[in-house]
């Protein structure tokens, strides 16, 4: 992280700058997380890359999504999509256990390139996010999502078109993508403490962008709120797309293209 360190309250590596600067993403991301259905945890995690080391980056963002995601769901509680919660769980903890114990194969290049085509095509081509019987189909989902979070973290972009394609409102998109991503956190967390990494000397940096996050959801949901079905539609789009598109342009530069 270079220069002017001062591990403020304890935080290993984190001076107040960089420990203010967080904590004020957290908010940001999060008011774009609820709005948009998605975006918010992929934006933080960039932003969190460029100042904490890759052994810390993961667990500490995912503690961090975690608070966001439960405090989301408890404000949209009464428009989660229970009928696909049971199913999700049972795949996403086969995927954690797996996760937990396989090193990637795949260059990331090539990671990268499947969800980022993935994702264009589910956006839009949205029959595709509703093949098969709904139980199993999040099922499968609860397993690819949680096996790939425990590598990459931010695996809500990749959920939500395949969500939005099953919900009727906006509402039931972000309250039921905030729920599964619980189940999807909780399992990600579990296969770390078998790895063996102590998220403790963290912990007054994780507490300060939980609670910014919860004040910037509780806008995002007011927001959300505001806008019509149509235009939260055509914005969800959108940051799917360019979302997608910059992860094909990170796989195309790590695999030397440009």
């Amino acid at each position: 992280m270079g220069g002017f360190v001062l591990d403020f309250l304890g935080t290993p590596d984190v001076g107040p700058v960089l420990f203010f600067g967080l904590t004020l993403a957290s908010f940001v991301t999060a008011f774009i997380g609820v709005f948009t259905g998605t975006a918010g945890g992929v934006i933080l995690l960039a932003l969190m890359a460029m100042v904490m080391p890759p052994t810390v980056l993961v667990p500490v963002h995912t503690f961090v999504q975690l608070g966001s995601s439960i405090s989301r769901t408890l404000i949209l509680r009464q428009y989660v999509m229970r009928g696909i919660v049971l199913p999700f769980i049972a795949g996403a903890a086969l995927g954690a256990f797996i996760g937990a114990k396989t090193f990637v194969s795949l260059p990331t290049s090539w990671l990268l390139t499947i969800i980022g085509f993935f994702i264009l095509l589910v956006t839009w081509m949205p029959s595709l996010g509703r093949i098969g019987a709904e139980k199993g189909r999040f099922a499968v989902l609860g397993f690819v999502a949680t096996f790939m979070g425990v590598f990459v973290s931010a695996v809500g972009t990749f959920l939500s078109p395949f969500i939005a394609s099953a919900a009727p409102d906006r509402r039931n998109h972000v309250a039921t993508q905030g729920i599964l991503m619980i189940f999807v956190h909780l399992l990600k967390l579990l296969a770390f403490s078998f790895i063996g990494f102590t998220i403790w000397p963290y912990a007054p940096l994780i507490a300060a962008m939980i609670a910014t996050g919860v004040f910037g959801n509780w806008l995002g949901e007011v927001a959300l709120n505001r806008t019509t079905e149509q235009r939260y539609r055509m914005v969800l789009k959108i940051f799917l797309t360019l979302l997608a598109l910059q992860l094909l342009y990170r796989a195309a530069r790590d695999a030397g293209i440009f």
